[in-house]
């Protein structure tokens, strides 16, 4: 990486880039269809756009809407949804997804890149899903303890 100098208007920070976001897409598919299962994965960033998404054959029309859920919670709070659900938000709370299968995505030094969500099958199989893509890329699924 070049030194933009002193005169930069911009911190540099690691970003969720495409070949990565699909790594987690793809793995967590073949995960699924190793178990047997059919999901739909949604990868966000930090901000809730969408990098990738997939929707197998045979998901239901809701399972996409669900993925982007549980991952907009992951990537929104730098958490997991499963981890949200124990924290009993109210119902009211803006895309406080509390089903497992959101899963937040970070970087080694600790920067949140977004957060994947899975749905369509069971709720743990999902979070196992979307780590197990995480982990294939190369990324942590939580921030390094402090």
């Amino acid at each position: 990486m070049c030194d933009p100098g002193p005169n930069v208007a911009q911190t540099m920070r690691p970003t969720l880039d495409y070949a990565s976001a699909a790594t987690i897409r793809d793995t967590c598919l073949a995960t699924a269809r190793g178990r047997g299962g059919k999901v739909a994965v949604v990868v966000l960033e930090p901000h809730g756009m969408p990098v990738t998404l997939a929707q197998m054959d045979g998901v239901s029309m809701a399972g996409g809407e669900m993925a982007r859920w549980k991952a907009a919670a992951a990537a929104r709070f730098g958490h997991s949804t499963a981890d949200i659900a124990r924290l009993d938000p109210p119902a009211n709370a803006p895309d406080a997804a509390t089903i497992a299968g959101g899963v937040p995505i970070y970087a080694a030094d600790g920067t949140l890149l977004g957060g994947v969500g899975v749905s369509g099958g069971k709720p743990a199989d999902d979070a196992a899903c979307a780590t197990a893509g995480i982990e294939a890329a190369g990324l942590k699924p939580a921030p390094p303890a402090q």
